[in-house]
């Protein structure tokens, strides 16, 4: 079996209400520009794996992964996967491709993530959203992804007797550190950026609540975009190496459940593995790239990957942690918050943009001398955790 599987090449499309794209142009986009960074010839391809959460719901397209083919047609009779995931369908995809090469049946594998959102109307998207819930006692009985999140701001109030205040002033500044970083990347979706203070003190009507104790700048957005990466057997003077993956699934509801509602229990479990599997802690890590849905998400997940202790998670705002110079700087990128969170896409583009980091190619911010990095992707409302530890080869 192969011990080492490596990230050769990497594309980001830009992130936004792409007017002029569609589901198949930005595949196609991703897919040839991670093959050009790569520099590989098309033919030496074995196998491509795609993420999309909803072609069916969002553009008339299931079945989307052949559409490679279409693209390059040097790749006919290739094996080609679709993998569904919810919002971890990206980083889905990048693992089972990690599978293919250490099982020995291919030596090279492209990844694309892809979701073209932007074709429905607000109402119809929080639809064809809500289909990652659990149906039967969550969407059909009118939760949202806004709703089904906010039970993780309630549940963390009521469990560590904090007030509405002092929640909203954390999830404020971990708005204002997304688009702090997103104005500073070319492909986000939003890049303008906001203090605290100033999100603090909008008007009503410019920050209404969207699903108590959420309000309108405390959820990512609903972007169009693609990304893809280039896996190997054999390193390359740009790759950068998947030290080790790991995936926890929890139950599907988060309403009337048996989970948490004041900590990521399978993202904490996910990341543990990882670790364990590493030999690493979180103190070798240097950037992460976490899935901050919501601003609750991100709060919640620094005591998932262990920079803070449960109920204390507001210290690693507190102490600069996740900052630029900071112990682990979160989101770099501008994370799902400002960079833009086209479903299937998200978590292929935080190994893209990873691996712009690591060879010092950063888009945006770099982050300098880092040597390892963290991907945590989250499916649904917490019942899929998938996380990626990659460092330089």
């Amino acid at each position: 079996m192969n011990k080492n599987v490596h990230i050769i090449g990497a594309y980001n499309t830009k992130f936004g209400n792409l007017k002029e794209e569609t589901i198949y142009s930005l595949y196609e986009e991703a897919a040839k520009g991670a093959i050009k960074d790569a520099g590989i010839d098309i033919t030496e391809i074995d196998a491509v794996f795609v993420g999309n959460y909803s072609g069916g719901s969002f553009n008339n397209q299931e079945h989307i992964a052949p559409y490679g083919v279409n693209i390059l047609p040097e790749l006919r009779f290739k094996p080609m996967y679709r993998a569904e995931n919810a919002c971890a369908s990206g980083t889905s995809a990048v693992h089972m491709a990690e599978m293919a090469i250490k099982s020995g049946k291919a030596k090279k594998v492209l990844v694309v993530g892809v979701e073209k959102m932007n074709s429905l109307d607000t109402k119809n998207t929080s639809l064809a959203l809500a289909k990652a819930s659990y149906w039967e006692k969550e969407g059909a009985l009118g939760y949202t992804f806004p709703g089904l999140f906010a039970e993780y701001g309630k549940g963390w109030m009521s469990h560590y007797g904090y007030s509405l205040e002092q929640l909203q002033e954390y999830l404020a500044e971990i708005a204002s550190k997304a688009y702090h970083f997103g104005s500073q990347n070319p492909l986000a979706h939003l890049q303008k950026a906001r203090s605290k203070e100033e999100l603090l003190n909008l008007p009503e009507e410019k920050n209404p609540m969207i699903a108590y104790p959420l309000r309108l700048h405390d959820c990512s957005l609903i972007s169009d975009g693609a990304a893809a990466v280039i896996l190997s057997a054999e390193k390359t003077n740009n790759s950068v190496e998947i030290v080790t993956t790991s995936a926890a699934s929890d139950y599907l509801n988060i309403v009337d459940s048996k989970r948490n509602n004041y900590f990521l229990d399978g993202a904490a479990e996910a990341t543990k593995r990882a670790f364990q599997q590493a030999k690493m802690t979180i103190d070798d890590i240097q950037i992460a790239e976490v899935h901050d849905c919501f601003t609750i998400t991100e709060l919640l997940i620094y005591s998932a990957i262990g920079l803070t202790k449960k109920g204390n998670e507001f210290e690693a705002l507190l102490n600069k942690d996740v900052y630029l110079g900071g112990r682990c700087v979160v989101n770099p990128s501008g994370g799902l918050k400002s960079k833009g969170h086209p479903v299937g896409a998200t978590g292929v583009s935080m190994h893209a943009l990873l691996h712009k980091q690591l060879t010092n190619n950063a888009i945006g911010v770099q982050v300098n001398n880092a040597n390892a990095a963290l991907v945590l992707n989250i499916g649904g409302s917490g019942a899929t955790n998938m996380v990626s530890i990659l460092k330089r080869s």
